[in-house]
């Protein structure tokens, strides 16, 4: 693997329980890489299982995007009205302060979340459909796929075990193209 190209497994990342007992997290990336207490992450990326209705964390200064990736979906409470997404919509973005109150459809949910601090950079999370690509000059790009997918690399073909996170933060990285796949995330930062 070149250097800045990095890859995340969900399976090697021990969950954490919320402090309301609704679920757990799984961080997959937190960029950059803390060097100390007063130089905290642009851009964080995890999977949480929601077993039980309950309000959000709050999240002061910084966007949210959101993403059912199991289940039968969740019903949330944003100061803008209720929306219900499910595993067949496209990503919610909100501000991460509204702590909406989430209530789950019909059963527990697997979910794709990615904060970016504000001011450090727009985040995009959308569905990576097969024979999508993802190229630009960007501070950081990322593929997370929650099935089994083939990502072509500049010519080389990478195959992705189900819940992998493949990241780059190399500004000149060639184009990547989703070869085959399902329920699959394009992620960038690009500079603020």
């Amino acid at each position: 693997m070149s250097e800045g190209r990095s890859v995340a497994l969900l399976a090697d990342c021990p969950p954490q329980p919320w402090r309301n007992g609704g679920g757990t997290t799984r961080e997959l990336l937190a960029w950059p890489p803390a060097r100390g207490a007063h130089e905290p992450w642009r851009l964080r990326v995890s999977v949480a299982e929601i077993a039980a209705d309950g309000p959000f964390s709050s999240f002061p200064g910084v966007e949210r995007w959101f993403a059912v990736l199991r289940g039968d979906g969740v019903r949330l409470a944003l100061p803008s009205g209720d929306v219900t997404l499910t595993p067949d919509d496209a990503p919610l973005a909100f501000d991460g302060e509204a702590a909406p109150m989430c209530r789950l459809v019909a059963g527990p949910t697997r979910d794709l979340n990615v904060m970016a601090r504000r001011g450090a950079g727009v985040a995009t999370l959308r569905i990576a459909a097969p024979g999508s690509r993802l190229e630009g000059d960007v501070a950081l790009r990322a593929l997370y796929t929650d099935a089994a997918a083939l990502l072509d690399v500049d010519g080389r073909i990478e195959a992705l075990a189900p819940g992998t996170l493949w990241w780059s933060d190399v500004r000149d990285a060639a184009a990547w193209t989703l070869r085959e796949g399902r329920r699959a995330f394009w992620l960038t930062l690009e500079d603020a």
